[in-house]
C-alpha cells in the first residue's frame, strides 16, 4: 500500500535511529507507530486476489484468441489490442500479487534488490498500460481524420507501441535508485521497501512524485482528451455517421469505452493521491480514512479487467472464437463420458456372460 509506506516515512521522521534520515527526533519524542495488517487491509487483499483472477482470466483470453486467429496480416485493432492485454497482464502478475503480499506482511521481507526490481516493475507495468491506451487513441485519431493514409498506419503504429514500451521501462528506471530497504533501531526491527533517504528535501519527492503524475496520468488523459475531441468535432463537420464505415465506427466506439473507463477507474485515486503529497497532515491526522484509499486503488486495479470484457462485447472475433470454444470443450466432455460409459457397459456385459454378479 502505497499510501501506508507515506504514513510510516511522515511517522518516522519524528523517531531517532532511521539511517540516513536528516531530520532525526529528539529522544524522548513519540515512537513510530508501525503498520499493522488491519481489517480495511484484508477486505483490500481478499478483492485484489479476485481480481487477479478475473484480470488474468480475461486478458488472458483475448491473448490466445489472437494467438489462433488466421495466420494472415492481423488487423491493426487486434494488434493494439493484443498490447494492451500484455499490459494489464504485466498490472496483474506484478501490481496485484506484490500489493496483497505486502499487506498481508505488513513489512518487507524480499531484500533489497528484489525492492528495487519490483518497484520498477511496478511503475513500467503502470505505464505500459497508460501509453498503449494512448497509442490506441492516436490510432482511432488518424483512422477517422486521415482515413486515405492506411498505408502507413501499420508501420506507424508499430513505431508508437515500441516508443510507449521502451518509454514506459526508462521513467520507470528511477524506481531502481530511490527504493531501497530502511528499517529503524526502535521501537522494533522493522523492514520497509520506501525512498527514505533518497531525496534531500520533501520538495524534491513531491516534485518526483509531480513528474510520475503527470506522466502517467495527466499526460495521457490530455492526449487522448485532445485525438476524440477532434475526432467528434470531425464527425460533426461531416454531419453524419454514414460516412464512416461501420467496421471503423464500432472500433472508435470501443476505444472510447476503454479511454473512458480508465479515465473513470483511475481519477479518483490519483486525486487523492495529489492531496496525500500537498497535506500530508491529513494521513497523521487521520482525515481521511485509510479504507478510502483502499477501495479507490482497487477501483483503478479494476480496469484490467474491463478492457478484455469491452474489446470482447465489441469483436465478433473474439466472441465466435470463445463460443466455438466453449463448445469444443463439451463436445469432448460428452465424448469421454460415452468413452467411459461404453468400457463400463462391456466390463458389465463381460461380467455377465462369466457368470458373475455385480451390486
Amino acid at each position: 500500500n502505497p499510501h501506508r509506506v507515506i504514513l510510516w516515512e511522515r511517522r518516522r521522521k519524528a523517531t531517532p535511529g532511521w539511517p540516513g534520515d536528516t531530520n532525526r527526533g529528539c529522544a524522548g519524542e513519540e515512537p513510530v507507530l508501525l503498520p499493522t495488517f488491519s481489517t480495511a487491509a484484508k477486505v483490500r487483499v481478499a478483492v485484489t486476489c479476485l481480481l487477479f483472477l478475473s484480470s488474468a482470466c480475461c486478458n488472458g483470453a483475448v491473448l490466445w484468441s489472437a494467438a489462433r486467429a488466421p495466420r494472415r496480416r492481423p488487423p491493426r485493432v487486434r494488434i493494439l489490442m493484443t498490447n494492451l492485454a500484455v499490459a494489464d497482464l504485466l498490472v496483474t502478475v506484478v501490481v496485484m500479487p506484490l500489493d496483497a503480499t505486502w499487506n498481508v506482511t505488513v513489512q518487507w521481507y524480499g531484500g533489497d534488490v528484489a525492492c528495487r526490481v519490483l518497484m520498477f516493475l511496478k511503475l513500467a507495468a503502470m505505464y505500459a498500460s497508460a501509453f498503449v491506451t494512448v497509442v490506441i487513441a492516436l490510432d482511432r485519431h488518424a483512422a477517422i481524420v486521415n482515413p486515405l493514409a492506411v498505408g502507413c498506419a501499420e508501420r506507424r503504429n508499430k513505431a508508437m507501441l515500441r516508443a510507449a514500451w521502451v518509454l514506459s521501462a526508462v521513467l520507470a528506471l528511477p524506481q531502481v535508485f530511490i527504493f531501497h530497504t530502511v528499517s529503524p533501531s526502535q521501537p522494533r526491527r522493522f523492514v520497509q521497501c520506501a525512498t527514505v533517504g533518497s531525496f534531500r528535501a520533501h520538495w524534491q519527492e513531491t516534485l518526483y512524485n509531480m513528474f510520475t503524475f503527470a506522466c502517467l496520468f495527466l499526460l495521457p488523459l490530455l492526449v487522448m482528451v485532445l485525438c476524440y475531441g477532434r475526432i467528434l468535432v470531425e464527425i460533426q463537420l461531416r454531419r453524419s455517421y454514414d460516412n464512416i464505415p461501420r467496421a471503423r465506427m464500432r472500433t472508435l466506439k470501443m476505444s472510447i469505452i476503454i479511454v473512458l473507463t480508465f479515465i473513470v477507474c483511475w481519477t479518483p485515486y490519483y486525486l487523492l493521491g495529489l492531496w496525500y503529497w500537498f497535506s500530508p497532515e491529513m494521513l497523521t491526522r487521520e482525515k481521511v480514512p485509510p479504507s478510502l484509499s483502499h477501495i479507490l486503488f482497487l477501483f483503478g486495479l479494476f480496469n484490467t479487467c474491463l478492457d478484455p470484457l469491452i474489446y470482447g462485447l465489441f469483436t465478433v472475433h473474439f466472441r465466435r472464437e470463445m463460443w466455438r470454444t466453449c463448445r469444443c470443450s463439451r463436445h469432448r466432455h460428452k465424448q469421454e463420458v460415452s468413452r467411459h460409459c461404453g468400457i463400463t457397459g462391456m466390463f458389465l456385459c463381460r461380467a455377465g456372460s462369466n457368470g458373475t454378479t455385480t451390486v
